[in-house]
């Protein structure tokens, strides 16, 4: 196998293959990245003299045609070939000769491969940015829709509280704006530079690393050299922490639904192409999507804790434990994309069942609401409490608003900010363009 690393010896096959692993697959995912470092690198080394003007054109231009190939499906990594970096450096050298061989001046395999995972991670937060925004708009115009439409509220599993369908959509809709919070923090661990910080310890070339972050759109770059490599873990640990929050708000509503999609609740359904079915029992509307969701979510939370172990007993400096990152982060940002993507697909085709509370068992849905129109009336809460929980023990309690026809949200009083009354979703959408202003 071609390395950049070779002095003369080549390592076994087994240990080959016990240290490569899946990093050659995973490598295709950074290949425009590793592209676009090195057309900001020879940039800069023509800045400071180690290309000439005519050295430079052609690898400029050189790297163009090897961006074209990757962007029409036609680059490949070679089976003898190391890595990404190693084959865009020796397509290079096969087509300019020499010439080809002067783009790695000034660097390390170390701060090209930071660079190219930063950037790939920069990119994917953009992308979860905009899927979590199409999913929040989804979610908020939902609440909106169905803002009227009571719904149960249980806390231990127990009828509680009158509830609403504006309110859950609601809810689960400003729980993102803490994930995009999270995922802005992510986004400014990332976007940091940490080309030319060599292999940890700097460069004795006079390397103008202003000049690589300005070209490559970074914040600012990994001013200390050693601290650029600790970044190392930390960018992706930071990362797999903002998909695991967004995570939990996607496994939680996929929870709910799969709970209330049951016939025993029934408060929402799916068109029958949504769902699945038994082999042996032909009534089954099973929701599959929804339990996928929450067991791909569960995989995705488990990422964070397996980067912190990884890298929980590792000095300073690299260490090829870190090539293993990828293999851990790369698939759960994959699955983070198609959860967000699904959830929004389902959700364009849910259907709510507005006869809820025709059903007897939410009788005593409203004792609390029972309770308040007593105490409103001057009744102290606690004699109201009592007086409402020995009706409930005798079987004769009614909520003294019930029977005007189907009740709605509204009907209910409820006023303050962030109750089904006052949903708020105006405001809800002021942070969420706040948070996703990164």
């Amino acid at each position: 196998m071609a390395t950049l690393w070779n002095k003369g010896t080549e390592a076994t096959d087994a240990v080959e293959q016990f240290t490569v692993g899946n990093d050659r697959i995973l490598d295709m995912e950074l290949a425009k990245y590793d592209v676009q470092g090195s057309k900001a690198h020879i940039r800069m080394l023509l800045s400071i003299g180690l290309l000439t003007r005519e050295e430079f054109d052609s690898l400029d231009a050189g790297l163009d045609r090897i961006a074209a190939s990757i962007e029409n499906g036609t680059f490949r990594l070679e089976d003898d070939v190391e890595d990404i970096h190693s084959q865009v450096e020796l397509n290079l050298t096969r087509e300019l000769g020499q010439t080809g061989k002067k783009i790695h001046a000034g660097r390390s395999r170390n701060d090209q491969v930071l660079v190219d995972v930063k950037l790939f991670l920069r990119d994917e937060l953009k992308t979860l940015r905009s899927e979590t925004l199409e999913l929040f708009d989804t979610l908020q115009a939902l609440s909106e829709r169905y803002r009227e439409v009571l719904l149960p509220g249980y806390t231990h599993g127990q009828v509680a509280m009158p509830s609403s369908f504006g309110l859950w959509f609601g809810g689960h809709a400003e729980a993102l704006v803490n994930d995009m919070y999270m995922l802005g923090a992510a986004y400014r661990v990332v976007n940091r530079n940490p080309l030319g910080s060599a292999a940890g310890y700097g460069n004795s070339f006079p390397l103008d690393r202003e000049m690589t972050t300005r070209l490559l759109g970074f914040d600012s770059m990994d001013y200390n050299s050693v601290a650029a490599q600790l970044s190392r873990g930390k960018s992706e640990r930071c990362v797999a922490s903002a998909i695991g929050s967004l995570a939990l708000t996607l496994n939680k509503f996929a929870s709910d639904c799969c709970l209330f999609m049951c016939p025993n609740f029934a408060f929402i359904s799916f068109p029958d192409n949504l769902t699945t079915g038994s082999s042996i029992m032909p009534h089954k509307k099973n929701p599959d999507v929804w339990e996928m969701v929450r067991g791909k979510c569960n995989r995705i939370l488990s990422c964070e804790n397996e980067i912190s172990i990884l890298c929980s007993n590792l000095p300073s400096g690299y260490h090829r434990d870190s090539q293993l990152l990828k293999d851990i982060l790369f698939p759960a940002l994959e699955l983070t994309h198609s959860c967000l993507r699904m959830t929004r697909y389902m959700l364009e085709h849910i259907r709510i069942n507005d006869k809820i509370l025709d059903n007897p068992i939410y009788s005593y849905l409203f004792t609390v609401e029972e309770v308040n129109l007593r105490t409103l009336a001057g009744t102290p809460f606690r004699e109201a409490y009592r007086q409402v929980g020995e009706e409930v023990a005798r079987g004769e309690f009614k909520y003294s608003r019930a029977g005007a026809g189907t009740l709605k949200a509204s009907d209910l009083g409820h006023t303050h900010a962030g109750s089904i009354g006052n949903l708020c979703n105006d405001k809800i959408s002021l942070l969420m363009k706040s948070a996703s202003n990164w």
